[in-house]
């Protein structure tokens, strides 16, 4: 059944990271059973803080261990949700530059890829990284 037009989508909240390597291409990751990759982070938990989450969610999901100044808020960003057709998405970004590309993949995550944010080639992108976060990063990296 579908909403009446006037009624807004539900909303996921969520934490990101924008992580730069040293040669400048950025981590996007690949959730089980999905098609998109995405910027590595997740939902936080009830009444977690945002760099809190972001930090619990990149040991799990990819296995670094970062301090919490090392996360650069970038903002919030509102699109559409990658793998929940009909949810709106907020995300509250923040940038992390690596010294080092080594991570490992972990928890709900199949796969991982350092993508050039200028050319990121045949991958197929959630919305978040594709209308906000790579843009961005080509314009910040200039």
């Amino acid at each position: 059944m579908t909403p009446p037009p006037d009624v807004p989508p539900p909303v996921i909240e969520v934490v990101a990271a924008v992580v730069v390597g040293p040669d400048g291409r950025t981590l996007l990751v690949r959730k089980r059973g999905t098609t998109a990759f995405m910027n590595p982070g997740g939902k936080p938990e009830a009444g977690e803080a945002h760099r809190d989450a972001l930090v619990r969610e990149l040991d799990e999901e990819i296995g670094l261990l970062v301090e919490l100044s090392a996360l650069q808020p970038l903002g919030t960003f509102e699109t559409d949700a990658a793998n929940e057709p009909g949810h709106a998405l907020v995300a509250h970004v923040f940038l992390l530059d690596l010294a080092s590309a080594d991570h490992r993949v972990a928890a709900e995550i199949e796969e991982s890829r350092w993508i050039d944010p200028a050319r990121p080639g045949e991958v197929v992108l959630a919305p978040l990284a594709a209308e906000h976060l790579l843009p961005w990063l080509v314009r910040a990296r200039r």
